[in-house]
């Protein structure tokens, strides 16, 4: 079986890593970018000294703060707009999900305009779409390393999946120093969301070796420090596991598949207004109960059998006579 990959261009991970942000965006020739992050991060400062950050490296950045929990197609048009009057040739995802999905929606309908329901699956969206940097501030959501957005449309209250090379953010910077000051709930809603990727992208029937390896890892990582660093937020080694896992559980379900608790998860948060994490801890129980028979030696933790290449089956049958 071939596997089709995607990833970011450039990764830069480990703690201190958003100092490098300046240099990232600079390296890949792109001079005005958009930070597009929410009111909680810009009311700390942290978005503001993200911003010298930029400034430092030469570059002329914008700020747009509007961003909402579960991205809305109304709450992109102010996005737009800020965009638009800014000339920005790229875009900074800097939070949780939700302001990298925006950044990823930006990005696209920046250039490409019209409506983000004429983007959503099963239409995989190639291109164009203006660079996307993506700077996670939780260990969860994996969207860094993705190919997807998810954004609601106001209209219908649909939550769309939108797919495709286009949202997959050419650069991230990783760096757990920012998931420090993360309270215990959501420290624990964001680790089963990247704790359900990982799992849902192993059992998966898209799953691949490069994916299956990066999920496992991301799986046993999580299972160890979950706990730990819901009990102490300070506690650093666990903090930095958490966000390694999260990313490496991104890149696998990116590059195989999330399943029914994601599929049922998105609905329920459209609809409640239920944190993403949460509605997964809710579904995981049934789901897995449910879908345990159809990959039963996967939940089991051990690879299914992989089906020979022709060539290897040629070179056994020769190797009996």
């Amino acid at each position: 079986m071939v596997a089709s990959l995607s990833l970011p261009r450039i990764l830069r991970v480990g703690g201190g890593a958003v100092g490098e942000l300046g240099d990232v965006v600079a390296g890949l020739g792109l001079h005005r970018p958009l930070l597009v992050t929410d009111a909680f991060l810009a009311g700390t400062g942290v978005a503001e000294r993200l911003m010298s950050t930029l400034r430092d490296a030469g570059l002329q950045p914008c700020l747009f703060a509007g961003t909402v929990p579960d991205p809305t197609t109304d709450s992109l048009e102010a996005g737009l707009a800020v965009l638009r009057e800014h000339g920005a040739d790229s875009v900074i995802g800097f939070g949780g999900g939700s302001p990298m999905d925006t950044a990823k929606a930006l990005g696209l309908l920046g250039l490409q305009g019209g409506r983000m329901r004429d983007y959503k699956a099963p239409h995989t969206n190639l291109g164009p779409a203006l660079p996307v940097i993506a700077v996670p501030t939780t260990a969860g959501s994996g969207s860094e390393a993705t190919q997807f957005t998810i954004i609601t449309d106001s209209a219908t209250d649909e939550k769309m999946l939108c797919p495709g090379p286009a949202f997959l953010p050419v650069a991230a910077v990783v760096d757990f120093e920012l998931t420090l000051s993360m309270p215990s709930r959501l420290t624990a809603d964001t680790g089963v969301d990247a704790l359900t990727h990982a799992v849902e992208a192993y059992v998966s029937r898209k799953a691949n070796l490069f994916s299956d390896g990066l999920a496992l890892n991301a799986i046993r990582t999580i299972g160890r420090h979950l706990r730990r660093v819901y009990a102490d937020g300070g506690d650093i080694e666990a903090r930095e596991a958490m966000m390694l896992a999260a990313t490496q559980a991104g890149i696998a379900f990116s590059n195989s598949s999330v399943a029914l608790v994601h599929g049922m998860s998105r609905p329920i948060g459209a609809h409640f207004h239920v944190a993403h994490g949460l509605s997964n801890a809710m579904l995981f129980p049934a789901v897995t109960a449910f879908s345990v028979p159809a990959a039963e030696s996967r939940y089991a933790g051990r690879l299914r059998p992989r089906p020979r290449s022709r060539h290897r089956r040629r070179q056994r049958r020769r190797g009996r006579r």
